[in-house]
């Protein structure tokens, strides 16, 4: 295969594996891990002003197209985010998700986009995990206001991404920003962990 044809990640000359920061004196239990999402499709999905369809009837890979702030649908390998009203965002490692997008949504009433390779994703994991968030974005994460399978866009130090919280158990955030933004969004997330030391996987 030629150097040509060989498609590089979105933080492929950022994000670094490694041990950083104050973990010294931590626990590997304790230490946080940022890991480089990749091998996602990600698909937007807005249903066009004109169409009569209403989102409370469609179903992708059996389930439901979010209705409401923060909602998040999920199975083991796809999470449908509730991006603003009949707008939603398909994230997915299945590998058959865009066949099963385009039998659940038709043309004439949906706009079905796919932005896999315009966003990186970040998922950042870990006790501190919230905290980190904490510092550059101005969402209200308490756990009252956001928990577990909710998701929200909101900005990180100036930079607009979305995050979906994935697990409360050992605190899982997925977060995705344009692809052109994704170096200063990873060295901004990454900065701000060094605080409590990090793995980079």
């Amino acid at each position: 295969m030629s150097d040509s044809n060989i498609v590089l990640s979105a933080l492929h000359n950022d994000h670094k594996i490694g041990n950083f920061g104050n973990y010294h004196d931590i626990e590997s239990k304790d230490l946080l891990k940022i890991k480089e999402l990749k091998n996602l499709s990600i698909f937007q999905i807005a249903k066009f002003k004109s169409s009569n369809v209403k989102t409370e009837t469609i179903k992708i890979d059996n389930l439901d197209f979010p209705q409401s702030y923060p909602n998040v649908s999920f199975n083991n390998e796809t999470r449908i985010l509730w991006t603003g009203p009949d707008i939603c965002l398909v994230v997915s490692s299945d590998k058959n998700i865009k066949s099963k997008i385009v039998n659940s949504v038709n043309e004439e009433d949906f706009a079905t986009t796919d932005i896999s390779h315009s966003r990186a994703g970040i998922e950042i994991c870990g006790k501190h995990a919230i905290d980190i968030l904490k510092k550059g974005s101005p969402l209200n994460l308490n756990g009252s206001e956001f928990k577990k399978n909710n998701c929200a866009n909101s900005s990180y130090n100036g930079i607009s991404f979305t995050v979906d919280f994935v697990d409360d158990v050992n605190p899982t955030f997925r977060l995705f920003c344009l692809r052109s933004f994704g170096g200063s969004f990873y060295h901004s997330i990454t900065d701000a962990a060094l605080e409590y030391g990090y793995a980079g996987e």
